[in-house]
C-alpha cells in the first residue's frame, strides 16, 4: 500500500487539481490521466514511477499500473 501511495503522491505533484476523474480501473490495470502529460515529469520521477510498478502507456496516454489492479 505505501508504494501506491508514494506513487501517487508523485504524480499528484503533475495533476491537474480540477480533474475529478483522475483514476480508472479495469481488467487488472490501474491509469491514472489527471491530464498528466510525460514531457512534464521529470528524469527522477519516471524512475521512481517504474521502480513503483508505474509506466507511461503511449496508447492510452497516461501512467499504467498492474501491479495496483483490482484482484
Amino acid at each position: 500500500m505505501n508504494d501506491l501511495i508514494l506513487a501517487l503522491t508523485i504524480l499528484s505533484n503533475y495533476a491537474n487539481p480540477n480533474d475529478s476523474n483522475p483514476t480508472h480501473c479495469e481488467h487488472d490495470q490501474l491509469s491514472v490521466y489527471a491530464g498528466i502529460q510525460l514531457s512534464d515529469v521529470s528524469n527522477e520521477h519516471l524512475i521512481q514511477l517504474d521502480e513503483l510498478g508505474f509506466i507511461w502507456s503511449f496508447k492510452d496516454d497516461c501512467f499504467i499500473s498492474c501491479r495496483f489492479g483490482s484482484r
